[in-house]
């Protein structure tokens, strides 16, 4: 029985070798690539820097009937030294299937001339979109109404607004939480204020972006009960706030060397979510550490080893330095 098992063995072995050497169909360079976003974006990329523009209107059509969409990646090719491309790529995205893989593809390729600071290339799209039907909406808009704000630059950003509702589109919340945002950062109340009575005029609501701003733009200009009383309201309304929205207050306690305060806000919101615990002890941890509060960063830190909470490198170092070495645990 033991010999059987072993010539079987034999043969099986020889067969699968010789099945290897007689049909080497599975070598790396005849395994086709395995659909992806990742491999989509690169394809489309390689085709738009040679100028294949026959190709990328096949991928595009491609991707869309595969179900992949397009990401931040995938006009990568486009730069501010080849513009002038942009008339190709026009014509190619026009002949795109009708419905999701056209309106994407305009939508995608306007937020790459917006993250590049092309505006007027990319109000260039957007008006093409409009004139030709192709489904322009809020989302068409929004990454240039937010490549301007962020450059502060409200005059423009408001024209993009007027165009909008000449074009029969009515500004989203997500559109004024743009500009609410732009105007707290530079720290523009009264503007910020108008861009609030346009959300209430226009009853959009309020939601985390909303209340984020108005926490930005009340620690910025130094009411910091103002920020807390915005974030229990949020709480109220039932609208968890941003993690970044903590992190606002916490900066703005730091700021203005309310050390006590900073931990006293931190602790008041733990034991409810873990990872905004970790998120909150660990930037206020590291920020006293920067300013060499180390016994108020020591105390802290031990307190995120009892709570169980998630260290970055930087943390867990300082722990094992200065918390666990000193007996403190």
């Amino acid at each position: 029985m033991l010999a059987l098992r072993k010539l079987s063995t034999l043969k099986s072995s020889r067969f699968l070798s010789s099945f290897a050497i007689q049909n080497p169909i599975c070598s790396s360079s005849t395994i086709p690539d395995v659909p992806s976003c990742t491999n989509y974006d690169e394809r489309i990329n390689k085709a738009g820097r040679e100028g294949d523009f026959t190709t990328v209107h096949h991928l595009l059509n491609k991707r869309a009937r595969d179900g992949f969409f397009n990401t931040n990646n995938t006009f990568k090719f486009i730069s501010t030294n080849n513009v002038s491309i942009l008339d190709d790529l026009l014509e190619t995205i026009a002949r795109l299937d009708n419905g999701f893989p056209r309106k994407s593809s305009y939508d995608c390729l306007i937020a790459r001339l917006s993250k590049m600071h092309c505006i007027s290339e990319a109000m260039r799209v957007a008006k093409v979109m409009v004139s030709k039907g192709h489904e322009a909406n809020n989302v068409t808009f929004h990454p240039i109404v937010n490549a301007l704000t962020k450059k502060e630059e409200f005059e423009e950003a408001w024209q993009v607004v007027a165009v909008m509702k000449s074009c029969g589109i009515s500004p989203d919340l997500t559109t004024y939480n743009f500009l609410l945002t732009g105007y707290c950062f530079a720290g523009n109340v009264a503007s910020a204020a108008g861009v609030l009575a346009k959300i209430e005029e226009e009853e959009l609501g309020a939601d985390t972006r909303t209340y984020d701003a108005l926490v930005l733009g009340a620690c910025r200009a130094g009411k910091l009960d103002a920020a807390l009383a915005v974030v229990r309201r949020m709480l109220d309304d039932g609208v968890p706030p941003l993690y970044c929205t903590h992190a606002h207050i916490i900066g703005a306690f730091l700021k203005y060397n309310y050390y006590e305060q900073a931990v006293e806000f931190v602790r008041s919101y733990a034991g409810r979510d873990a990872k905004l615990d970790a998120e909150n002890f660990g930037i206020l941890a590291t920020r006293l550490i920067t300013r060499s509060k180390l016994e108020e960063a020591k105390k802290l830190v031990k307190e995120m080893s009892e709570r169980r909470l998630v260290m970055g490198p930087r943390l867990k170092d300082f722990y094992e330095l200065y918390v666990r070495s000193d007996g403190l645990r």
